[in-house]
């Protein structure tokens, strides 16, 4: 049997109301000329769930809790609870869709199921449609299991054939089969099965706030007891900005995003009149991927590791600040195992909804959570995906809150495209469209920075 590895155990003991640890990927599509209803989407997930068969597992505890629970099949599978229908008025505004999404991610996984959701939102302006998916970080580990969102897109409109799928329920096993499983593994692996119980308590250790001769992370706003209730917000940017700019100053289109988010909250603490004094810095974890030689080249979940980066937020200058994010990432790039762009792209499918799951995961499970927030950045394919023949449009990351942290960051570019999807405690951040509306502003200033536009004023 399957058994729920440790760090899925601690991410499954911190999971609360305040503190659900489900995120998802928003993605908006326009429908094929020939429409796209409810039934074309659930017709389309029956067909990739071979692809990801933990889709159709749940947990199953063992008598007495002494050792973790156990992955098994859901002998009363119902694919249409599922995938499920909403709609917005007509005509549906992005900010309608935001306020609705925030509400979905609230909600908590019922346990009694396997860990994961979809919802089919229509009533979008212009005929658009969106797909939000969501699913619980112990369902995605990047070994066993990638997201569902990865399977679900092509690279074409091509009808595939239908994937062979006979799939049929195993027998749940019963309690006393569990226990001598159990007691089987405890005896022959001693070391790998730890009490639930202390195992539990470290995980909720680990994931409060720190204190004491513990490294700590420097005090923001961003610090705050989590209600249980959620905002998200999106913002779209194009991808040749990032380019012009890392063209011009140097480093990489992922320097240009870390550095547009510094600026963005520099700007959004100054609207709050928060000091921002010279030396005042964020701490982020900013989970990034490795090339290892020593790792299977199919285990994805092994090739994310957490990097602690200091965002600049008091130096006044974009460029500066550009060039302070550059250097501070500039080690990791010189280990030789940072991944390109391309290779992350040329990973099957729609790799960053997998990707962001990983980085939620490195964070969540991080040894000190010495840190202000989290920040995912993954590429994209530069090229249009399509669902059941929808062209997909834009892709936005919703990331989860860890335990008081009222701010976390998802970035994905997409078709020439850079989003963020920005989420945030609802009582603690009433202003997190403020933060979106400083991305936009910290893309311009550094745009503006650039010789050619400034010979050039924008708009002429």
């Amino acid at each position: 049997m399957d058994r729920l590895r440790p760090g899925d155990l601690e991410l499954l003991a911190v999971d609360s109301a305040t503190t659900p640890m489900h995120l998802a990927t928003l993605e908006v599509f326009e429908p094929p000329e020939d429409g796209f209803d409810h039934r074309r989407l659930v017709s389309l997930v029956a067909d990739r769930l071979a692809f990801v068969p933990r889709y159709r597992q749940r947990l199953m505890s063992v008598p007495g809790g002494f050792v973790p629970p156990v992955w098994v099949d859901d002998d009363d599978f119902d694919l249409t609870y599922h995938v499920r229908q909403s709609a917005l008025p007509r005509p549906g505004s992005m900010a309608q869709l935001q306020e609705l999404v925030g509400r979905i991610i609230t909600r908590p996984l019922d346990r009694a199921r396997p860990l994961w959701e979809m919802y089919l939102i229509e009533g979008l302006d212009d005929g658009r449609f969106a797909i939000l998916v969501k699913s619980h970080q112990t369902l995605v580990d990047g070994i066993s299991t990638i997201d569902l969102g990865q399977v679900i897109l092509d690279n074409d409109t091509v009808v595939r054939e239908r994937v062979p799928d006979d799939w049929t329920p195993r027998p749940e096993p019963s309690a006393a089969v569990l226990v001598a499983d159990a007691i089987r593994e405890k005896v022959t692996h001693p070391p790998s099965v730890l009490p639930l119980v202390k195992q539990g308590a470290e995980a909720v250790a680990r994931l409060l706030p720190v204190g004491g001769s513990r490294r700590t992370s420097p005090e923001s706003p961003l610090q705050a007891t989590l209600s249980q209730q959620r905002r998200f917000v999106t913002v779209r940017t194009e991808l040749d900005d990032y380019r012009k700019v890392r063209r011009f100053h140097g480093g990489t289109v992922n320097d240009v995003v870390l550095a547009t988010i510094t600026g963005a909250l520099r700007a959004w603490l100054m609207t709050r009149a928060e000091p921002v004094h010279s030396s005042r810095q964020l701490r982020a974890m900013v989970p990034m991927s490795i090339l290892d030689k020593d790792l299977e080249p199919t285990s994805l979940g092994s090739q994310v590791v957490g990097h602690l980066l200091n965002l600049p937020i008091g130096e006044p200058s974009p460029v500066v600040r550009l060039h302070q994010v550059s250097y501070a990432l500039k080690a990791h790039k010189e280990t030789g195992k940072a991944v390109s762009a391309l290779r992350l792209i040329g990973v099957g499918g729609f790799a960053p909804t997998t990707f962001h799951a990983l980085g939620a995961r490195v964070a969540a499970n991080a040894p000190q959570r010495g840190f202000n927030l989290v920040v995912t950045n993954v590429p994209g394919p530069q090229f249009p995906l399509y669902a059941a023949g929808a062209r997909m449009l834009e892709s936005y990351p919703v990331q989860p809150l860890l335990p008081g942290q009222a701010l976390a960051i998802g970035v994905t570019s997409y078709d020439g495209g850079v989003h963020y999807g920005i989420t945030g405690d609802r009582d603690a951040l009433p202003d997190v469209d403020v933060i979106a509306q400083c991305i936009a502003e910290a893309v311009d200033e550094l745009v503006d920075t650039v010789s050619e536009t400034r010979r050039a004023p924008r708009g002429r």
